[in-house]
């Protein structure tokens, strides 16, 4: 009797309920997709958000328009693999290449999507959250997400490359930073990703605004040139002292909260641009005179829009170091006690915690 071949995945169920369970190993891909074995792959703010506070993007009450997935749903969008199988029609790619996978599954139909902004897809699936994740030993992926890791590409930095990539388009949709003086609120994994980016932008001065202590260390160590504690001094008023009275030049918004928003805004010059890549979970008050009085650019950006070749061009040739980013290494095993709840009860400790979901190679021979 023939039995399916099963798998161990962190499925998310509901609010703290992700469950390590066995799962049946996704079938043969379809046209155009591929088979993914995950070396690495990184616990992300949204899977957070989804364990602390979810349903935020898992589809729970109809099934996802692209996807068709409702309710459970295999974490994991940040990772790295070796390709196991190929669908047909995928020529680009052979089975035994090591690829990291952008996580805007799309339609390819829309408006959006004929405009190349596939980020912004009428139909957008998030691998990981509206699709299932790389929390699993196999992942399936279409071929049009992937990107080819070079020869002797350290795996570990193939789990960073996505969150660098937003990182990389924030910096992108804030212009040219070449000689600037930015400030990026906000020291997690994002904000971390962006000083790293806006730093290898050529901006010269980066301030980073942060509270807690261990992540100023970090803001430091990627990059920045000061870290200012908004608990501790006006960071509006020092932002001026810095910047002969102006303010900066751009900003960066990487936590998503209503009195950041402000902040982010407010410690911009007349005419600046502030960029607001965090995720918000709450409206804001805001009197939008100030933005029309100072004519000041407020732009969003979400995730990337094709970013991940640059991350990976940078990381090869040095330019970008990921190792500060990485604060643990765990088997999937552990995922819940060393990955989930370690970020919610030592979070200001923690910028990276990656997940290994398969043995490595030689130890599956």
């Amino acid at each position: 009797m023939y039995r399916q071949p099963t798998m161990k995945a962190a499925v998310w169920h509901g609010r703290r309920d992700i469950r390590l369970q066995d799962v049946a190993c996704p079938p043969q891909p379809q046209a155009g997709w591929v088979q993914i074995r995950v070396q690495w792959c990184g616990i992300c703010g949204s899977d957070l958000h989804e364990y602390l506070a979810g349903p935020v993007f898992i589809p729970t009450d109809t099934a996802h328009p692209l996807t068709g997935l409702k309710g459970q749903c295999i974490l994991g969008h940040e990772f790295c693999g070796e390709i196991v199988s190929l669908g047909e029609g995928v020529q680009n790619f052979a089975v035994g290449e090591r690829v990291a996978a952008d996580a805007c599954q799309h339609c390819g139909k829309c408006w959006f999507c004929q405009q190349g902004q596939y980020n912004l897809c009428e139909n957008l699936a998030f691998t990981g959250l509206m699709n299932n994740g790389a929390f699993a030993e196999l992942v399936n992926i279409p071929a049009n997400l992937l990107y080819r890791l070079p020869e002797g590409f350290p795996a570990e930095a193939g789990a960073l490359i996505e969150p660098l990539a937003v990182g990389m388009h924030a910096v992108k949709k804030a212009g040219s930073l070449l000689g600037q003086t930015v400030v990026v609120v906000g020291a997690g994994t994002i904000g971390l990703c962006t000083i790293m980016c806006a730093r290898a932008a050529g901006a010269a001065r980066i301030i980073a605004l942060e509270m807690s202590t261990a992540r100023k260390a970090k803001a430091l160590e990627v990059g920045a040139t000061e870290v200012l504690d908004p608990s501790q001094c006006d960071a509006i008023a020092s932002v001026r002292e810095l910047t002969d009275g102006y303010g900066a030049a751009v900003s960066f918004e990487c936590i998503g909260h209503k009195t950041t928003a402000k902040l982010a805004i407010d410690v911009i010059r007349k005419g600046g641009r502030c960029v607001m890549v965090g995720i918000f979970e709450e409206p804001s008050e805001f009197n939008f005179f100030e933005i029309v009085a100072t004519e000041k650019q407020v732009i969003g950006a979400l995730a990337y829009n094709g970013e991940f070749a640059d991350v990976i061009a940078l990381i090869a040739d040095g330019r970008l170091d990921v190792t500060p980013l990485i604060t643990g290494r765990i088997e999937l095993e552990h995922i819940l006690e060393q990955g989930f709840e370690e970020l919610v009860n030592n979070k200001d400790q923690n910028v990276k915690i990656i997940v290994r979901p398969s043995a490595p190679a030689a130890a599956r021979h």
